[in-house]
C-alpha cells in the first residue's frame, strides 16, 4: 500500500486528501465556486504539513485528469506536477466520471435486483447548454460506452435505457432528465467529485504501476476531446 496525496478540481468543487494504506487519513473540500487558483495551494500545504508533521512519506501524488472544467484541470494538474517534481513523486491520474461512481458503489444507493439486467450508471459532467460529458459503466466500473461529449436529447442513451435501469449523477444530470423522460431513467443528486473518493482508483493505478509522465501530462479531455470534436475544413 501507499501514501497519496489526491487532488480534485474539475468541477467547482476544490477538494485535497491523503490516503495512506487504503485509508482516507485527511480530506478538505472547499465548495466557493471556481476559486481554485486561490485555495488549492494552502489545501496542499496543509495536507502536506499533516503527513510530514506525522512522519509519514508521500509515495505519489493522483488528480483527477477529466473530463471537467478547463481551468480547474489546469490548476489542479499543475499543482500535482509541482509537487511530483518537488519530491520527486510518482504522479496517477484518475478519470474524473469514474471517480464519480466511487461514493455509490461504496454506498448502497443502487439497488441490487438478480431477476433484472444489471443497473448502469452514467455520470455527467456538465458542458453548458444540453451538452455534457458523460460515460456509461456497469457495477464493476467497466465502460459499457466510453466516455464522450454527448448533445443531449431524447435518443441519446435510448439503446441502454430499453435495456436496463440507468442511474444519472453529476453536475451535468438534473438539467438532462426532461428530455431524458423514460421509465429506467433515474436521478440520483449531490454526487460531487471528491478527493476522499480518489483512493481506491489512484491505489489501482499504483499497484499496476500505472505512471503518468510529469513532464508531458495534461488532462484527458483537453488532448483527446477538443481532437474528437474538431471537424477538418472542406
Amino acid at each position: 500500500m501507499a501514501c497519496i496525496l489526491h487532488i480534485e478540481t474539475s468541477t467547482d468543487v476544490c477538494s485535497v486528501a491523503v490516503s495512506e494504506n487504503g485509508q482516507c487519513i485527511y480530506d478538505q473540500a472547499e465548495r466557493g465556486g471556481m476559486s481554485h487558483a486561490e485555495r488549492l495551494g494552502t489545501m496542499a500545504d496543509e495536507a502536506i504539513s499533516f503527513t510530514d508533521n506525522h512522519a509519514i512519506p508521500f509515495d505519489a501524488v493522483a488528480v483527477s485528469c477529466g473530463p471537467g472544467s478547463y481551468t480547474g484541470l489546469r490548476i489542479g494538474v499543475s499543482m500535482a506536477k509541482g509537487i511530483c517534481y518537488a519530491r520527486n513523486l510518482k504522479l496517477l491520474a484518475v478519470p474524473t466520471l469514474e471517480l464519480l461512481c466511487v461514493p455509490l458503489l461504496l454506498g448502497e444507493r443502487i439497488p441490487v435486483d438478480g431477476t433484472a439486467a444489471e443497473p448502469l450508471l452514467c455520470p455527467m459532467l456538465d458542458a453548458r447548454r444540453m451538452e455534457v460529458y458523460a460515460g456509461i459503466y456497469n457495477r464493476a466500473l467497466h465502460p459499457v460506452r466510453e466516455v464522450q461529449a454527448d448533445v443531449v436529447t431524447a435518443d441519446t442513451y435510448l439503446p441502454w435505457l430499453e435495456e436496463h435501469e440507468v442511474y444519472f449523477f453529476g453536475n451535468g444530470a438534473a438539467k438532462c432528465m426532461d428530455i431524458i423522460n423514460h421509465p429506467h431513467a433515474h436521478l440520483l443528486e449531490g454526487i460531487e467529485p471528491l478527493a476522499k473518493w480518489m483512493q481506491p482508483l489512484a491505489e489501482r493505478c499504483f499497484l499496476n504501476s500505472q505512471f503518468e509522465d510529469v513532464a508531458y501530462f495534461v488532462p484527458f479531455y483537453l488532448k483527446d476531446f477538443v481532437a474528437k470534436q474538431a471537424k477538418p475544413l472542406l
